[in-house]
């Protein structure tokens, strides 16, 4: 009986470890800030939605090409196909209901994450988009668990739009919300648009961001959905 508590002691610790291991300088800490109340309502709506995920393209071949092109590029991060395309599936979906270019959500995820479901950062923030905790208590509801997949990049696409929104367009100052690191260009956003641009672009295909192959400008404003 001793050994049995033990190990599962002994596991609860490894388990423990990995989940709080911090992976990553560039690791999220979003900032809590009182919203106004119209803002939170909406924000609340926005993470609320339970239609299920779908690729948003012009036509199924646009579809089909970007999800192989991404797949390809994604495999040395995921191995086993379906995971793959069932989070790119959510990415794209997620990313083009926020307004947001898929592209660049995956260049975040990269930087943020690496892609593991399970990260958390020293400073709290939680799987995929290192989402951090208060905004589930500011926006969400007690059931929502942000180590799911899509619950994770609701939330992220949802909190980066409202970034993106309050800087007037602005990426740059927006990730550096994101980040918890305010104003200009910093590291962090930097690293998130170079990895954007180098990794991510797809040129063709109707997802792309509109400026894909020229140098991203220091204001974007998002896709209209």
């Amino acid at each position: 009986m001793l050994k049995v508590v033990r190990s599962c002691r002994l596991g609860y610790l490894v388990l423990t470890a990995l989940l709080g291991a911090a992976y990553d300088a560039f690791a999220g800490e979003q900032r809590y800030e009182p919203l106004a109340a119209s803002v939170q309502a909406a924000l609340h709506g926005s993470v609320a939605d339970r239609a299920s995920p779908t690729l948003v393209f012009a036509t199924p071949q646009e579809g089909r090409a970007w999800l192989s092109a991404m797949s390809q590029r994604l495999a040395k991060h995921m191995a086993d196909q379906r995971t793959r395309e069932d989070f790119l599936t959510t990415v794209q979906y997620e990313a083009k209901r926020a307004g947001l270019d898929p592209q660049m959500v995956l260049g975040l995820i990269e930087v943020e994450s690496r892609f593991r479901k399970y990260a958390v950062s020293r400073a709290g923030a939680r799987g995929y988009m290192q989402v951090m905790p208060f905004w589930v208590v500011l926006i969400g509801d007690a059931d929502h668990d942000l180590f799911k997949l899509r619950t994770n990049l609701r939330y992220g696409c949802v909190v980066l739009r409202h970034y993106l929104d309050i800087e007037g367009g602005d990426i740059y100052r927006a990730l550096g919300r994101y980040n918890g690191s305010l104003g200009g260009k910093s590291p962090y956003a930097v690293k998130v648009v170079q990895a954007w641009q180098e990794r991510w672009l797809f040129p063709g295909g109707g997802a792309t961001h509109p400026y894909a192959g020229r140098a991203v400008p220091l204001r974007y404003r998002g896709e209209a959905q």
